[in-house]
This record gives C-alpha cells, sequence and structure tokens, in this order.
C-alpha cells in the first residue's frame, strides 16, 4: 500500500478536498494530502452525514421494521425491506415460506436489482465510460449521454422502468412499498399483472445482454487500462447455494482470498458474527469490516457484483453464466481486481436478474393465492441477509417480550466495501495523481474510482463504540451559537 494511515509531517502538506462526491447516493468527500511536488501522502474516503437508523428503530414494534428501515434509501429500499423481513420471520415464529411466497419476493427481488443496475450504469457510471474521464465537466452526465448515446441512454430508462414495474406489482408501489410482511407476503399477483410484466421481459434481456457487451467492448479496446485501473488485490464475499450457485436471494456466506482459494464456505448467516467483526475509525462514520479470524490487517474484503460473479461456482441462468465466463477468462484461472471491472460485473447480474424474471413469471406458483407461512413460537431474536445491488447486506434484531426492538445491527454493503474503497482511491491516486499537476479530470479519476462500487452512503452511515460527533447552532444569521463535541 503507497498511502500511510497517518501522514508524516501533515501540517506540511497540502490538503485537497473532493467536496462533494458525485453521482452518487448520499454525501461524502475524499480528502488528499500533498506535498509541494504533488506527491500523494495520503488519501481517504469520509462519509460525512450520519443517520442513526440502528438507534432510532429501538422501541419499535418489530412488525413495523420491514417497512420503517427501508427508508434508509430510496434507490434499494427492497433490499431492506426484505433482510428485515427475513429477520423477523424468524422472530415471529414462521417457517418455511410458501412456495408463492418466496417466488414473489424473489421476484420483488431481482426487480430492485434489475432497476438498480440499471441507474447505476446508465445514470451515474456511463458518463464517465462513454464520454471519457476528462471529458467537460457540463458534458459528462446522463444529459450528455442522452445527446451523444441516445438509444443506449432510452434502454437504460426503460430497463429502470420495468424494474420499478415489477417492484410495483409485488410490494404496492415502485418506491417502500409494503409487500413483504413477517411470514410470507400481502399481496398476490393477478394474471392481468403477470401478462403485463411478461410482455415486457423479452426486451429486458436483449438491452441486458446488449449493456454487457457494451461494458466487454470497452474492456477489450483498452485492456491494459479497464482491467487495471484502480486494481487491488482483496478478499472476496458473498451469497450461494447449497450447489455453489450465485444467489441473490438467500444461500450461505462464502469468502474467497485474492487468488480464489477458500476462507469459509456455506457459513450460516444467522452466525455472521462467528466469521465477521467491525472496527471503527475516528475519521468517518463508516464502520470497518473484516473477516475475524484474519483480523483487521488482512481480513478486509469486498463485496458486490465482483465479488458475487467470482466467489460463486456458476450463474444459474444460461446467458449470463456465458458472460461470467468470458469475464472469468480475463484472470486465466485466477480472480481478477480491476475497479472498472465491477460494472461488467454488474450488467451480468441485470441480465442474470432479467432471466430469473422471465423464469418466475412462467412458473405457475406466481399465480398463487397461498402467501403466508405455518407460524410457531415467537423468538427472541433474528438475522436477515441479503445480497443488495451494492453487495451483502445484514440485518439483526433482538426483541423483547413486549415486542418491541431493543437491539439492531445494520451491516450494509457499502460498508462492506468501506476498506476496498479506500483502497482503490490510494490505487488511482498512486497511478494518475501522484506528482502531476492536479486537475478536474484527473481528481474526477478518483471518483470513477468510487464511483464503481456504486456505493450507497446514506445507507452506510452507522457506527458502533465512540463514535465522534460534532453537533453546531447557528442562528438566522449563520453565526455560531455553541458546538457540543462528543468522541474526539
Amino acid at each position: 500500500m503507497f498511502a500511510l494511515e497517518t501522514a508524516a509531517s501533515p501540517e506540511k502538506l497540502r490538503r485537497i478536498a473532493i467536496d462533494p462526491l458525485t453521482r452518487v447516493e448520499g454525501h461524502g468527500k475524499v480528502t488528499l494530502l500533498l506535498d509541494a511536488e504533488n506527491r500523494v501522502h495520503q488519501v481517504r474516503l469520509h462519509i460525512v452525514e450520519f443517520r442513526g437508523f440502528e438507534a432510532f428503530i429501538e422501541g419499535r414494534p418489530y412488525w413495523e421494521v420491514p417497512v420503517t428501515v427501508q427508508r434508509l434509501c430510496g434507490i434499494c429500499p427492497v433490499s431492506h425491506h426484505l433482510a428485515a423481513v427475513k429477520a423477523m420471520d424468524g422472530i415471529a415464529g414462521y417457517g418455511k415460506l410458501t412456495p408463492t411466497a418466496e417466488k414473489l419476493r424473489r421476484l420483488m427481488h431481482h426487480g430492485q436489482i434489475l432497476q438498480s443496475h440499471a441507474v447505476h450504469f446508465f445514470h451515474l457510471a456511463s458518463p464517465d465510460l462513454l464520454l471519457g474521464f476528462d471529458s467537460e465537466p457540463t458534458r459528462r452526465n446522463i444529459v450528455g449521454v442522452v445527446a451523444a448515446y441516445p438509444d443506449i441512454a432510452v434502454q437504460g430508462v426503460m430497463m429502470r422502468k420495468y424494474g420499478q414495474e415489477v417492484i410495483r406489482h409485488t410490494a404496492g408501489k415502485r418506491i417502500h412499498g409494503t409487500g413483504a410482511i413477517p411470514g410470507g407476503v400481502n399481496k398476490a399477483l393477478t394474471k392481468a399483472e403477470r401478462d403485463e410484466l411478461r410482455a415486457g421481459i423479452d426486451n429486458m434481456i436483449v438491452w441486458a445482454r446488449d449493456a454487457v457487451r457494451l461494458v466487454e467492448k470497452l474492456h477489450l479496446t483498452h485492456p491494459a487500462f479497464y482491467n487495471t485501473f484502480g486494481e487491488f488485490r482483496s478478499n472476496m464475499m458473498g451469497l450461494v447455494d447449497s450447489r455453489g450457485a450465485m444467489d441473490l436471494y438467500h444461500g450461505g456466506l462464502r469468502a474467497h482470498d485474492a487468488d480464489g482459494g477458500a476462507i469459509f464456505d456455506h457459513v450460516d448467516y444467522t452466525t455472521y458474527r462467528d466469521v465477521l467483526q467491525e472496527e471503527v475509525k475516528p475519521w468517518t462514520y463508516m464502520k470497518f469490516p473484516h473477516i475475524k479470524a484474519l483480523g483487521p490487517e488482512t481480513g478486509w474484503y469486498k463485496v458486490g457484483p465482483l465479488a458475487r460473479v467470482q466467489v460463486c461456482d456458476f450463474i444459474p441462468s444460461e446467458l449470463a453464466e456465458i458472460e461470467r465466463k468470458a469475464l472469468m477468462a480475463l484472470g486465466q484461472g485466477k480472480p481478477v481486481h480491476g475497479a472498472l471491472l465491477y460494472h461488467w460485473a454488474r450488467m451480468i447480474e441485470a441480465l442474470h436478474a432479467a432471466e430469473v424474471i422471465r423464469d418466475l413469471l412462467d412458473d405457475p406458483d406466481i399465480l398463487g393465492t397461498d402467501l403466508m407461512a405455518d407460524r410457531g413460537d415467537r423468538k427472541e431474536e433474528g438475522v436477515g441477509v441479503i445480497e443488495a445491488p451494492r453487495g451483502t447486506l445484514f440485518h439483526h434484531y433482538c426483541v423483547g417480550e413486549d415486542d418491541l426492538v431493543k437491539f439492531c445491527r445494520l451491516i450494509v454493503s457499502t460498508t462492506n466495501n468501506n476498506q476496498a474503497m479506500n483502497e482503490a482511491i490510494r490505487s488511482v491516486a498512486s497511478q494518475y495523481v501522484n506528482g502531476r499537476v492536479i486537475t478536474e479530470g484527473l481528481l474526477n479519476h478518483i471518483e470513477v474510482a468510487i464511483r464503481a462500487y456504486d456505493p450507497c452512503l446514506s445507507c452506510a452511515t452507522h457506527a458502533i463504540g465512540q463514535m465522534p460527533l460534532q453537533v453546531d447552532l447557528v442562528d438566522a444569521q449563520g453565526e455560531l451559537v455553541s458546538t457540543v463535541r462528543k468522541g474526539f
């Protein structure tokens, strides 16, 4: 690692801040410390907002949680909705879901994967990939993409719209729906709704595969750049089913090292505390998870599309598996670690989501009306884990005899990628910024590395331990009245 966690003589260094980060969900910034020759001494990603869901969810009735906690985010609410309700299935005492209930939840989830991946790739990432990292900033946005590549932009908009319609028909509305409840779902899919969705899915599969080929073409045209940009070696983690196949809704935890060797496999996610641990650092509101057996220095890992396509043995849909093999061929049997490869993997997952949606819509169970599982004894504790668009998402709750939540812990996808994102921007700063004249285009290279992970910074702002917090009170004229500080 070229950058130091604590820069030597920081008072003699020049500080540059990228504030705010652009084209990401939530608020964050990056700081660089440089010497007189513009050599980089330190690069850090800071999450500067704090939401506190883990605290204020306490004291709420447990059945409210799946609806309440999804307010963390307007981009991936379904992920929080389903992770929370999976935890509450156990707390409420429900057994195995009915086939219809599970398939409706999976349909909702893959609609979320499709729409979220489309938003990220076409709206947030494609301006860099299609227009250039150094292109004019006023043009380097979705409006610029519409002007230069109208067909691609329209396909992105329509893919997102389709995914939102899947969510609307299964969750009740496009954002912050209520479809999943402890023990099952509260809404059946009608034949008319199924037919409406079925009529559009074939186009989604074609467009998703076109997007995969678009990213593949970029990488194959400039492999030395695209395949190594923001590259660093790390562990990887994701969910797989009993066969070792990718499963975005349910499965066991699998972790591989940077060379693809097994660290742990098929771990019951309700026992995640046996294999994962978190630490807090004073300069960010985002925690740093790591694999407990390896420790914080070497045990950190990455999650999300690039990790998932590599820790699984195969993707259980025909076209997506073909495209996964093409991506895996880059490493010639070893994992690949370039940050921009996340986009390639992300669109493979979008293709997989479209194929799964088609298969679920063709399944007779999807029109069933048996929506609730049998109920047994209520439990005090529950853990729900799901593969959100950005990576593995953990929801952990304890509920008292009064049915009120007394403990909540969330380890969100972006938090799992925290150290990985910091490593990526250090790699990019070392390669493209170090010792050069600083320009907006060079600084955008650092933002590009962060955007590759599709971070949801709003979701990620949680903390444990002595969280540093400063609250400033200002009057109507903007003058500071008082300051309260904690944990500094």
